[in-house]
């Protein structure tokens, strides 16, 4: 099995090159000239754009071949006092320059919208915001030019007091996406609500692959009583579908991977990856899985990724592929 290491958003080694410099909507709201002030917005947006490629950049020197861009590049998208504002045409050429690299390099870009973006919620305005949070995440892949195999990750969402209603309403949602956006997205399960099976079985009715995140399984098993692996061989095939498609070659299955931050506080992340449970899993599905990528989503981002491949270099049965990836 050949597994490659990607890590989210933020580096820790390359300074003053954050993707999510913004302006809040009270500054905006103060600002006299309302022109001046989108065309401010637009000049971070695209220094965001300009700091993921110095970003891209930085992981090409390390061998890291995978990258979740920050969902705030594009600072107030979406605001309701901004609902008139298409930054698009001003952003196109800066996209197409970081959607050109990561295709001349070979990486794999995704998104993951923030937790407000919700396709099970009973409320019609969350659902209209949640539904234009996907389109204009996917908007931005296909500024960068990205084909679908660039993916877009959501939870389930809320049970809202009624578990199987709730699943009932975002199949019902995502199946009736766009196909433009439906076959972009995947499916992960949460620390709190939807468990792995839970989401696994809603991926099989969707069409979706399913990125497992070991570490809320952990959490949030609510008596499945499987373990992580033993539903591996499911979650395999939700990346054989035809919205796993979209690229020249088959997508890897992608998997999250982090830490508990204290036995008093196991949900939150700590700030680096606990290898042990790790190998564990990955010696249990290698006989299976030819490829598989791991989002890394430690606290220390691109350190911890290096800390991790540390840690790989000593374990038994490993060989180092590059500075990023390894053989098992």
């Amino acid at each position: 099995m050949i597994v490659r290491l990607g890590y989210v958003a933020m580096s820790m080694l390359v300074s003053s090159a954050s993707p999510s410099k913004t302006m809040t909507a009270t500054s905006f709201n103060k600002l006299a000239d309302r022109e001046a002030g989108i065309r401010k917005l637009e000049r971070i947006a695209a220094e965001n754009i300009h700091n993921t490629l110095r970003l891209l950049k930085h992981n090409r020197a390390y061998d890291i071949e995978m990258y979740r861009c920050s969902s705030k590049l594009i600072p107030l998208l979406g605001h309701p006092a901004l609902e008139d504002w298409d930054p698009m045409p001003t952003l196109r050429e800066p996209f197409a320059e970081l959607g050109g690299y990561a295709l001349e390099h070979g990486m794999r870009l995704s998104f993951h919208p923030d937790h407000f973006t919700v396709l099970s919620t009973p409320r019609e305005e969350v659902l209209r915001n949640s539904l234009g949070d996907l389109d204009r995440h996917v908007t931005m892949l296909e500024a960068m030019g990205l084909d679908e195999s660039a993916k877009c990750n959501i939870h389930v969402g809320g049970t809202y007091g009624d578990k199987p209603a709730a699943a009932a309403r975002f199949i019902e949602r995502f199946k009736g996406l766009p196909e433009r956006i439906r076959r972009r997205m995947t499916l992960e399960n949460d620390d709190k609500t939807f468990t792995a099976a839970e989401t696994l079985d809603i991926c099989e009715q969707v069409g979706a692959p399913m990125v497992l995140d070991i570490h809320h399984h952990e959490v949030n098993r609510s008596g499945d009583g499987e373990a992580a692996e033993e539903l591996w061989s499911r979650i395999l095939q939700t990346w054989s579908g035809e919205s796993a498609q979209g690229a020249v070659e088959p997508l890897p299955p992608k998997i999250h991977v982090s830490s508990p931050k204290s036995a008093s506080d196991p949900r939150s992340h700590a700030d680096f990856i606990e290898a042990p449970p790790l190998f564990r899993f990955l010696r249990a599905i290698a006989p299976i899985t030819p490829r598989l990528d791991i989002m890394i989503e430690a606290k220390r981002k691109d350190e911890a990724l290096l800390q991790l491949m540390d840690d790989v270099r000593k374990f038994d049965g490993a060989t180092v592929l590059s500075q990023a990836s390894f053989e098992l």
